[in-house]
């Protein structure tokens, strides 16, 4: 029967359906032609409906009757001419880059691609239909029940993100249901939630889930994309991490997450890909955008726009400085967070959606068109700020709201504890929240998001356990993946039964964990670091999914050690303004007189003197956190002032003998925490004048009253701190 067609609405774009039928719509400036067809539950094509009506560069129609879980793609015809840019092929079957759900996956031996693969000439065009080998694109209707969902909003200054993969979390745990394993909802049950509240963290940023495609490549060797940076639709959830298929219960499932996230107080933050799609370039295949409009949707070299501008490393480059492009990442962004009630996101490869013509620029329309949107002013705005093009590290340079990937902090800090001469300046600023990077610019220092370790890369224990990489795996000879190694490891690779070996690691582990927790900005853990997850030694794990990269929740003594060590951190870092100011420190005045914020000292209690922050041996400092600077008045008139810190850093091999200046509030200083104490770490002790700390080690103090430091709430803050 056929179907009844009637003029729709250029706008909202995409696929919206009513108690009626679904109205669709679909940009494209240099098309001819587009064709709406339809596919039932077994990919088979049933009809073709030619929109007729074009506005504005959009084709739209509405179709009568048309439900929620219909599958459809579209055919879009235009010029052939890949020496002008243009590859429309009407053969082509194009998932609409507003579907909000898709379903099915990539064949790549399929007819997929525009051109003639046996000849590998991207200039002769190629007419097989490709339906069968490519995804088709789903409505999905908005009837979610939210019922009293509440984002937490947590500050930034306030916050500890855990950097987490959707299926890796929960698919070995055996406290969550076998059928929910690896899923969105599997990571909403209880005992996951359970287990984040316990570590203490306020966010999950989860790796890409916005739907992406396995490589062809990583196909043939028996392997797929684990991350997900290969992006296919920006609005549609992965169907591979639903427990509900993919027909739309994929979109349900996310939001019942997200639900059950809030409830616990917990934020989700997306890792999202904005920067380059899964078609690649001249030689990729055609799933969307390159047969939708490719000129539009991508950024091709001028004189010869036959070929793509690779600012990414994946052939391709968004075209974002295209306002059609610009819409789309805008209308993304608004439908995660209204629609999908997300609380931030991370953006990959951020740099390159700065580019204009070529230069990155602080005042590129993606910023500007950022900074105006009111649905957006409410989120976290986190930047990956560099790329692989020429100009892309941009650590620091990125305009107020934003907060960045500290890539400054993870070498410093890494190279720090490593023993490297000449870092111990650089490792001040690092610890106090960078200010050289982001004090000057109107921005604070929760700026700054400080990571030892992300997904890319080792884990937290094979930086201590490895000199070497090891991604034999990955089937590229052991040649992916970043080359340089900031670890130290007493000379044994990998597994050792030396227990020597295997405690010095273990505190290694607790040193850059310490000083993670304890500097100044936003702390993010990489999921699995807490308990010692390892990839065994390979530091590009992107195409594993499997056991090497899934978290392993059988924990014994020295894992279940190391998880209840962050966890106290965690809680130690919330609950005292302190260690997570949200000002850059300057001296204050109170009552009349100026107190100072922060001291440094060197080990025999004197302060640093420029002498001392010149030299390019010293491994060994004392950094004086005030809390007098934080005190208030409560509700009553009653003087509240925050305990003062001291923490002592040795990265030298041996032990150190630490003279202790006077604390501010004037009780005596007490150990909170030794790195060096494997069994007890937060062992309380009361001092005298002096403490050694051990070599490669980290104490930290404290002028509080006994028991003071396992507070469950953070103190109000100053009218001055807020």
């Amino acid at each position: 029967m056929p179907r009844t067609l009637l003029p729709g609405s250029p706008y909202p774009l995409g696929a919206k359906p009513n108690f009626k039928g679904t109205n669709f719509a679909l940009y494209s400036e240099h098309a001819t032609s587009v064709e709406l067809c339809f596919f039932d539950d077994a990919g088979k094509q049933t009809d073709c409906i030619k929109l007729l009506e074009r506005t504005a560069h959009v084709f739209h129609g509405f179709v009568v009757g048309v439900k929620s879980g219909q599958r459809y793609g579209y055919r879009v015809d235009g010029p052939w001419e890949p020496q002008n840019g243009h590859r429309f092929n009407k053969a082509k079957l194009l998932v609409d880059p507003y579907a909000e759900a898709i379903s099915g996956l990539v064949d790549h031996k399929a007819p997929i691609y525009p051109y003639d693969v046996t000849s590998g000439d991207d200039l002769k065009k190629d007419d097989q239909d490709s339906a069968a080998g490519v995804p088709k694109s789903v409505v999905v209707a908005h009837d979610f029940d939210w019922g009293n969902d509440c984002k937490p909003r947590t500050p930034l200054a306030d916050s500890v993100i855990y950097e987490v993969h959707v299926k890796g979390y929960s698919k070995r745990n055996p406290m969550v249901p076998e059928e929910l394993r690896g899923t969105y909802a599997g990571l909403g049950t209880p005992a996951s939630i359970n287990y984040l509240k316990k570590l203490g963290v306020t966010a999950v940023e989860l790796l890409p889930v916005h739907h992406f495609i396995d490589d062809g490549n990583l196909l043939d060797k028996g392997l797929s994309n684990y991350w997900g940076y290969n992006t296919l639709g920006y609005f549609a959830p992965m169907a591979r991490y639903s427990s509900s298929g993919d027909d739309g219960g994929q979109v349900k499932e996310f939001k019942q997450m997200v639900k059950d996230l809030h409830a616990a107080g917990l934020e989700v933050i997306l890792d999202v890909v904005y920067n380059h799609t899964c078609e690649g370039n001249q030689l990729g295949p055609v799933l969307s955008f390159k047969g939708i409009d490719n000129t539009t949707y991508y950024r091709m070299v001028q004189d010869n726009c036959r070929f793509y501008m690779d600012y990414t490393g994946t052939g391709n480059t968004l075209n974002v400085h295209n306002p059609q492009v610009l819409k789309l990442l805008m209308d993304s962004l608004r439908y995660w967070v209204t629609e999908m009630h997300v609380d931030g996101f991370r953006f990959d490869l951020a740099s390159t959606l700065a580019r204009e013509l070529h230069e990155v620029s602080k005042l590129s329309a993606f910023f500007d068109t950022i900074h105006q949107d009111p649905t957006l002013a409410e989120v976290k705005l986190i930047a990956e700020p560099w790329d692989v093009g020429d100009g892309g590290y941009q650590v620091g340079q990125f305009p107020i709201l934003w907060a960045e990937w500290n890539g400054l902090y993870r070498d410093t800090v890494r190279r720090f504890w490593k023993g490297d001469d000449g870092e111990l300046s650089k490792f001040a600023y690092r610890l106090t929240g960078s200010s050289d990077l982001y004090q000057y610019d109107g921005r604070k220092p929760y700026a700054s998001i400080n990571f030892i370790t992300a997904h890319d890369g080792f884990t937290l224990t094979d930086l201590v356990s490895y000199n070497e990489k090891h991604n034999e795996a990955n089937g590229e000879n052991n040649q992916d993946g970043a080359n340089g190694n900031d670890s130290w490891n007493m000379g044994a690779e990998g597994p050792t039964d030396d227990p020597g070996i295997n405690e010095m690691r273990e505190r290694q582990v607790r040193n850059f964990l310490a000083t993670l927790l304890l500097s100044q900005g936003v702390p993010m853990i990489t999921g699995g670091d807490e308990v010692g997850r390892s990839q065994m030694g390979n530091n590009n794990a992107f195409c594993q999914d499997n056991e090497l990269t899934w978290y392993d929740w059988n924990l014994d003594a020295p894992r279940k050690r190391l998880m209840e060590f962050t966890s106290k951190l965690i809680q130690l870092r919330l609950s005292h303004p302190n260690l997570h100011r949200r000002k850059f420190f300057q001296d204050r005045q109170i009552r009349g007189s100026v107190v100072r914020d922060i001291a440094w000292y060197n080990t025999d209690g004197n302060e640093f003197s420029d002498e001392n922050w010149q030299s390019t041996w010293s491994k060994s400092l004392g950094l004086l956190l005030n809390g007098r600077t934080l005190e208030y008045m409560d509700e009553e008139g009653k003087k509240i002032v925050d305990d003062s810190f001291l923490i002592l850093i040795n990265a030298s091999a041996d032990g150190v003998e630490f003279t202790l200046p006077q604390p501010p509030n004037g009780n005596p200083w007490g150990v909170v925490l030794r790195t060096e104490n494997i069994d007890n770490p937060f062992e309380k002790i009361q001092l005298e004048d002096k403490i050694i700390v051990g070599g490669r080690s980290l104490v930290l103090l404290s002028d509080g009253e006994p028991g003071e430091l396992e507070k469950d709430t953070a103190a109000p803050l100053t009218a001055a701190e807020q």
